[in-house]
Order: structure tokens, then C-alpha cells, then sequence
């Protein structure tokens, strides 16, 4: 079964539908139509770029080419991580890049070895598009922790010091904030994993169903890849967490508040 191909006026029908969602939020006075428009204008243009340059790449498909676009995804991912957080760059640069590339790599291999059992592991249509949504949900997922983590600190930092001053160690004071930051990254996972099918059919299923797959075969590459992202979801918060504390923390386990940007 072919796919329905969408034409450039069949997209530009859609941006009729913002139209009340532009009158509303001028009508309630929520000042966010710039917002919408700068993201839906950035989302095309990035989107259009990264069409024109993967085509050349799967083409190309050279392993060293496809490694370095991988590095370059990771880099992105992790600026995006700490600006969102509104971190220190120099604090958080290194812990956030090791943590999100070390599992999501892994996993990559893993998944391209050991589940779909492809020739060519660093094969560009796999390493790029499976990475890609790891990456994504890694980026969320360590948003939501490294924000849990070191802003529930600042709020709690007299609970914190009591802690220490009651004779813990600095990893038995962080300890709370440690499995509350876990379990709010890996949450909404768990959450889309338990209703998924249900709910809603995720991306990557109704992609494959709209490209001529068979349901059954859709699930399976599913199944697989909402598991991978959980893996490589948990390891990757873990790992920020252990990798920022030295850096965040002076010698008398104290956070150093100039992680947090002004």
C-alpha cells in the first residue's frame, strides 16, 4: 500500500487552524502568538534543512559521516538540556553530554545488533532515525530530573544542611532528591507505556502502518523502541546526576549557587 503524499498546499491548509487560536489568545490577552509563530517558522526551516541533508546522508551512508551527525544531535541535545534547566553551560556541559551520549550509543548498537539484526549497525537509516527518538526522550527526560533535582535542593536547602548536620554523608542527604528526580523523569514513560495503544497509537507505529507495514510488524518495532527509550531514558538521568554532583558541590557539600543562571 502506498502512501497518500501530502502536498505543499495540503501543509499550508493547516495554518488556517491557527488563525482562532490567534484571535483567542489576543481576545484573553495571553501574549504567545509571537511564540507560536517563531517555533512553527524554526520547526519548517529546520525540518525542510534536515529533509535535504539526511537524503544526501542515507545516500552517502559513510560510517564516519553518520557518527559525527550522531555527536552532532547529542551536542544540540545537550545545550538545549541546560538552557531549559537555566544552567551554567560551563557547570553542566560535560556531566549532561557523557550522560545523554554513553546510553543512548549503547542502546543504539544494542537495538540495530540485537533487535533489528541489520548488516551494517552504523547504518544511517537506523542510527540516525532510532537515535533520534532516544535522544528525544532523553532530552525530556533529563529536563524534568535535572530540574526536579537541583531546584528542589535550592527550595529545601535547610532541610539539606540539617541532613548533614545530623552526621550523613553528602550522598545520603541528595538521596531523596536523588529517586524523587528519577522517578519524575521516568514517569511520564512508564505512564505513556501503560496507556499506549490504548489512549493513542505512538509515532513511530503510525508511521510505519501509514508506510505500508502490517499492524503486527508495527508493533513489534514498537514495543521494541518504547522499551529502548525507557532504557536509555533511566541511564541517562542517572548518569547526569552522578556526573554533575562533584561539579556542583564545593568541599563542604554545599551547591554552589552560581550554577543557576541570574
Amino acid at each position: 500500500m502506498e502512501v497518500e503524499k501530502i502536498s505543499i498546499l495540503s501543509i499550508l491548509m493547516l495554518f488556517f487552524i491557527f488563525i482562532p487560536i490567534f484571535l483567542l489568545n489576543r481576545f484573553l490577552k495571553i501574549k504567545v502568538n509571537k511564540n507560536i509563530i517563531y517555533s512553527t517558522s524554526r520547526m519548517i526551516i529546520q525540518l525542510s534543512l534536515v529533509g535535504i541533508y539526511l537524503q544526501y546522508l542515507f545516500n552517502f551512508n559513510n560510517v564516519i559521516l553518520n557518527l559525527f551527525y550522531v555527536i552532532i544531535m547529542v551536542v544540540a541535545a545537550s545545550f538545549s538540556i541546560i538552557k531549559s534547566c537555566k544552567l551554567k553551560i560551563k557547570n553542566f556541559i560535560s556531566p549532561v553530554f557523557f550522560a545523554v551520549i554513553i546510553p543512548h550509543f549503547f542502546m543504539i548498537m544494542y537495538f540495530n545488533y540485537f533487535v533489528a539484526k541489520i548488516n551494517n549497525i552504523f547504518d544511517a537509516k537506523y542510527l540516525i532515525t532510532i537515535g533520534g527518538m532516544l535522544l528525544g526522550n532523553c532530552l525530556s527526560g533529563n529536563i524534568i530530573g535535572l530540574n526536579s533535582f537541583y531546584n528542589t535542593i535550592k527550595e529545601n536547602e535547610k532541610e539539606y544542611f540539617y541532613s548533614l548536620g545530623l552526621g550523613a554523608s553528602r550522598l545520603q542527604a541528595l538521596n531523596p532528591y536523588f529517586k524523587k528526580a528519577i522517578l519524575s523523569s521516568i514517569n511520564p514513560t512508564l505512564a505513556s507505556m501503560a496507556t499506549i495503544g490504548l489512549v493513542a497509537l505512538p509515532g513511530m507505529m503510525t508511521g510505519q502502518i501509514l508506510g505500508g507495514s502490517i499492524p503486527v510488524v508495527a508493533i513489534k518495532y514498537q514495543i521494541a523502541i518504547m522499551i529502548a527509550v525507557f532504557v536509555t531514558r533511566y541511564f541517562s538521568i542517572i548518569l547526569v546526576l552522578i556526573f554533575s554532583i562533584n561539579k556542583c558541590f564545593d568541599d563542604y557539600d554545599v551547591l554552589n549557587k552560581d550554577v543557576f543562571l541570574n
